[in-house]
């Protein structure tokens, strides 16, 4: 009885979302950085080079696919990243601009499949694909520990 009760309240949120919202593929956001000493490897601890840190490059993706569309949730709603493949194809030297483009590609119920590049003068530095989950913020976070 309780998977059924899950299954119909799944289905009451993604009809909310769906027939609330005008998510459709096609929606395009993006997000601009200066690269800064703070947005390195380093800084990350996740390298021990003075280049822009993967964490952040992802981060700035992440950025790009929230812009593309914050405008269309309902405002009790709002995206947490559930999956992110992501190749990261340059280094980019602190004082640099990137720029992060974010289109969905697929609204499947709640998920949100976006393609997402980022670039600066030189051209690609990064390219992957975001899988976003739409959620009621207060129901989510009654189940964080």
């Amino acid at each position: 009885m309780g998977a059924i009760l899950a299954a119909w309240r799944d289905s009451r949120i993604v009809t909310a979302v769906e027939t609330r919202t005008d998510l459709h593929a096609g929606m395009t956001g993006s997000a601009e950085l200066v690269v800064a000493a703070s947005d390195t490897a380093l800084a990350a601890r996740s390298g021990d080079v003075e280049v822009l840190g993967t964490p952040r490059l992802i981060a700035l993706c992440e950025e790009a696919t929230t812009s593309a569309i914050a405008s269309v949730l309902p405002e009790s709603w709002t995206t947490v990243a559930m999956r992110v493949r992501f190749d990261h194809l340059a280094p980019v030297a602190v004082g640099t601009t990137v720029h992060a483009d974010a289109t969905l590609e697929r609204v499947e119920g709640r998920r949100l499949v976006f393609t997402v590049t980022a670039s600066d003068s030189a051209g690609l530095v990064g390219a992957g694909r975001v899988t976003r989950v739409a959620i009621e913020r207060e129901r989510f976070l009654t189940k964080a520990h």
